[in-house]
Parts: structure tokens; C-alpha cells; sequence
């Protein structure tokens, strides 16, 4: 197998031109898979759950929080699909940043990008043990998320085909739930049928106490958790090693990201909010099963829930694909143990995936010991090392077309709009996001763990550096000069 840093290097002549190296894994997911992965990267249980609690911060201005950070995703994903129409890997933001910004900011990213989706299956494994719990209150919370756990982690043993079409139908349930929620909803605010019709109208979005119901600052504040939501678009620059034919796929995918937002997002909060009145939404409960419960559709409530069950699991799916993988690229260049490196007999990397799942294992002992407060410490967590993760993709970007400036890389495919400027607007908005973080208090203890999770990174770097001096050295590439 071709290591990427060797890619860069000695082989430059595949690198160079954009096609996908081979990396040993099988190329098994279609066009209508990476569609719907893409897809279901937005449609998370950070709108389902989380939304809830944003709700009671934010009122109604929380639509406008969305529709800003939907604004800054799609910058993100526009840098990163000029990075990937450049060099599709399945290693993706962690290559480009170990090219453009140094092997260090490289290693720091592909970890930091484990870590995100490790602490994110814990989010998504308690999600879905509390949905479980709508029907089951019986059933303690850690007993729902472990059964969960094993589930998915044997559907991820057997193949990427099995995984994206898994995905695709995942996908599929909550496309089509979220457009059956907008419709009945508009029906309701048109026609005025079911117990909310009588109340149910636009003006709902500012009678109680205006637009901004306890002012700018505190629906300001609700970034982080609407950030948290967002979390997973990236992940199809992780399918780029897998996907039949990246240079076709990827740029359609990131296309439709406005469309997805606007509909699933800014369109489903505008519809159920105006079903139904922002006071009347509870923090710990979704917004989405307490709207159709307001209705009184029969079993609104309960298949609504189905549906949120759906995408915590979909979630959690995802995470375990996304970390056997970052994985093996890291151990790839070095930066990892080597059993990582290895595929099962299913092109898998089965290793990665096992040590992830079992990480991901306390989220099941978080929810066995805080049961309350569970969501809240994981998804600040993962919210920390995500935005990383976004920030080293537009600096890559910036870095990247300040290369092809000089004539040192090749321009990509699929440049971005706006060209770098868009990234530094993303930059100066997760910037502003890490400082809303450390004014919480409920949030702030993410900024803690990221910091000794840093200093952590930070001993294993100088290991490594000591066993090997070559892995941390910067591998200037061997490239075709430009025009």
C-alpha cells in the first residue's frame, strides 16, 4: 500500500493530478450512497435533541442561528472540496493540513478528529437511549446504549458496502420524516386542523416577547450547541478513499449542502415553530416529538421518535466508519501503532474501529453514572474538537491557494467561491464560537479537556519524535509546477 506522505514525495505524479491513490480499501460506495451520507451528515441529533434546549435559550431567533452557521458550513465544505478535488484520501483535512501546515498540525488534526467522533458516538448512544426510554421508561439508559454499541459495531465489521447502504436507508427514514413534518405542519398553519390549529401562525415567531426573547447575546450563545449540530458534513471527505468516482460525487454532494439546510434546518425549526409557541417547548424533550404531540396525530409522537432514534444510531454508525479510518491513516504516517494499519479480510480496518468502540464504551458508563448530564458533556467535547477540525481545513485552504499562487501546486477542480476570503470569514466565526464556549459555564469544561488532550498530543509528539525523527519532519512535495 502507498502511504500518503510517500504520495507527496516519491509518487508525486498520482498526487499531483488529483486521482484518489489506492489505499487498499475496497471502492464500494456508489453515487446515490455518498448522496445520502452526505445528506444524513446533516441531519444529526444535535436538531433533534438539542434543538430543544436552544429553543428555551434562543426563541425563535434560533432559525437565524442555524441559517448564520449553515452560511459558515457551506464556506467550510467549499474549501474542503477544493482541497479533496486536489487529492481525494480518505485521511482528507489531516493529509492537507499535515502538507500545507506541518506534519504536527497534521498528527494534532487526524487525533483530534478521532477523538470528535469517539466523544460524538457517546452523544448519539445517549440520545438514542433516551428515545428508547420514551417508549421503555423502565430500561435504564446505559443498558439501551450498550445493546446499541455492539449492534453497530458488528454492521461495521463487515463491509463499506454494508455500512453505506446502511446509511443511504438511515438517510432515506430521515429525509423523508423531516419533509412529512414540513408538510403536515404547513397544513396545519394553512388549514388550521388538529388541536394546534387554533394557535398555530407565523406571528408566533414574535408575539411572545419579539424575535429575540432574552436578547442577542443569549441566542449568540446557542452557536455552540447549533455548531454541534452541523458536526458530520465533513465526513464525506472521509468517504473519498472509498468512493467509486470521487471527482464526480464529492463536488454534487457538497453542492446541495444550501438546499439541505435550508430544508432540514431553517425550514423544519420556521414550520414547528410556528406550530407551536417557543414557551411551550421543554429543554429536555425534542421539539420535533412535542410538535406532533401539540397535533395530536396519532402515533405522531411515537414515529417522530422512531425517526430521531434513526439519526442518533445513523450518527453513531458514522462515528465508527470515520474513526477506523482516520485511524489508519494516522498510523499510515507513522503517528499511530501499526496494528492500525491493517484491513480485515473485508478491506476494513477492523483494529481501529474495535479500540474506537471500545472508547466510545464511556459513553454507556457516563450514562449509567450522570444520566442527566451525559449529552451535555460529550457534545461540548465534540463540539471543541470539531471546530479544530474546521479551522485546520479553511487555514489548509488558505495555505493551499497561496501554494497555488506560487506555482508550487496545481490548481483543483472545484475551487471554492471567493477563494480564500470565505475561509478566513469561517476562521473569524469559529473563533468566535471557541470564546462563547469559554463564557459558559456548562460548556467550558470542553476547553479543559481539549487542553489536556493538547499537552497529551503533545508528549506523544515528542516520542515519536525521539523513536523517529523522519515522521516528524515536513515532506516538502515533489510537484508539477503550475501553468
Amino acid at each position: 500500500m502507498t502511504s500518503p506522505q510517500v504520495a507527496k514525495t516519491n509518487d508525486s505524479s498520482e498526487a499531483v493530478h488529483g486521482d484518489a491513490p489506492e489505499e487498499g480499501y475496497e471502492r464500494g460506495l456508489g453515487s446515490r450512497q455518498v448522496q445520502m451520507i452526505a445528506i444524513g451528515g446533516a441531519i444529526g441529533v444535535g436538531l433533534f435533541l438539542g434543538a430543544g434546549a436552544n429553543i428555551a435559550k434562543a426563541g425563535p431567533s434560533l432559525i437565524l442561528m442555524y441559517a448564520l452557521a449553515g452560511v459558515i458550513i457551506f464556506f467550510i465544505m467549499r474549501a474542503l472540496g477544493e482541497l479533496l478535488l486536489y487529492r481525494p484520501v480518505s485521511g482528507s483535512f489531516a493529509e492537507y493540513s499535515r502538507e500545507f501546515v506541518g506534519p504536527f498540525a497534521g498528527y494534532f488534526t487526524g487525533w483530534t478528529y478521532w477523538l470528535m467522533w469517539v466523544v460524538t458516538g457517546m452523544a448519539e448512544l445517549t440520545a438514542a437511549a433516551i428515545y428508547i426510554h420514551y417508549w421503555f421508561p423502565g430500561i435504564p439508559q446505559w443498558v439501551s446504549a450498550l445493546v446499541f454499541l455492539v449492534v453497530l459495531f458488528g454492521a461495521n465489521l463487515i463491509s463499506v458496502k454494508l455500512f453505506g447502504e446502511i446509511e443511504f436507508w438511515f438517510s432515506m427514514v430521515k429525509v423523508t420524516a423531516i419533509i412529512g413534518m414540513i408538510v403536515i405542519g404547513l397544513g396545519v398553519l394553512t388549514f388550521g386542523f388538529s388541536a394546534a390549529g387554533d394557535t398555530a401562525q407565523v406571528s408566533n415567531l414574535w408575539a411572545f416577547d419579539g424575535f429575540f426573547p432574552n436578547g442577542i447575546g443569549s441566542s449568540l450563545m446557542t452557536l455552540q450547541g447549533v455548531m454541534f449540530a452541523y458536526l458530520a458534513v465533513e465526513l464525506v471527505g472521509v468517504t473519498a478513499g472509498e468512493s467509486e468516482n470521487p471527482e464526480k460525487t464529492l463536488p454534487k454532494a457538497i453542492n446541495t449542502l444550501p438546499w439541505r439546510i435550508a430544508l432540514f434546518y431553517v425550514g423544519a425549526l420556521t414550520v414547528i415553530l410556528c406550530v407551536v409557541k417557543w414557551t411551550e417547548f421543554a429543554p429536555d424533550v425534542s421539539p420535533f416529538v412535542a410538535a406532533f404531540a401539540k397535533i395530536g396525530i396519532p402515533a405522531g409522537a411515537a414515529i417522530v421518535n422512531f425517526v430521531v432514534l434513526t439519526a442518533a444510531l445513523s450518527s453513531c454508525n458514522s462515528g465508527m466508519y470515520s474513526t477506523g479510518r482516520m485511524l489508519r491513516t494516522l498510523a499510515d504516517n507513522g503517528e499511530a501503532p501499526k496494528v492500525f494499519n491493517k484491513l480485515s479480510s473485508t478491506k476494513t480496518p477492523a483494529v481501529g474501529i474495535a479500540v474506537s468502540v471500545l472508547l466510545m464504551g464511556i459513553g454507556v458508563v457516563l450514562n449509567y453514572v450522570v444520566p442527566e448530564k451525559a449529552f451535555g458533556y460529550v457534545t461540548s467535547v465534540a463540539t471543541a474538537a470539531g471546530i479544530w477540525t474546521w479551522l485546520m481545513i479553511c487555514v489548509s485552504h488558505v495555505l493551499y491557494r497561496r501554494a497555488v499562487a506560487a506555482g508550487r501546486v496545481r490548481a483543483s477542480s472545484f475551487p471554492a467561491p471567493g477563494g480564500s476570503v470565505c475561509s478566513w470569514i469561517a476562521i473569524a466565526f469559529l473563533l468566535m464560537v471557541t470564546v462563547m464556549i469559554a463564557l459558559s459555564p456548562d460548556s467550558r469544561i470542553c476547553l479543559y479537556v481539549m487542553a489536556g488532550w493538547a499537552v497529551a498530543l503533545g508528549i506523544g509528539w515528542l516520542v515519536l519524535k525521539s523513536r523517529n525523527p523522519e515522521v516528524t519532519r515536513r515532506a516538502e512535495p515533489v510537484l508539477d509546477q503550475a501553468g
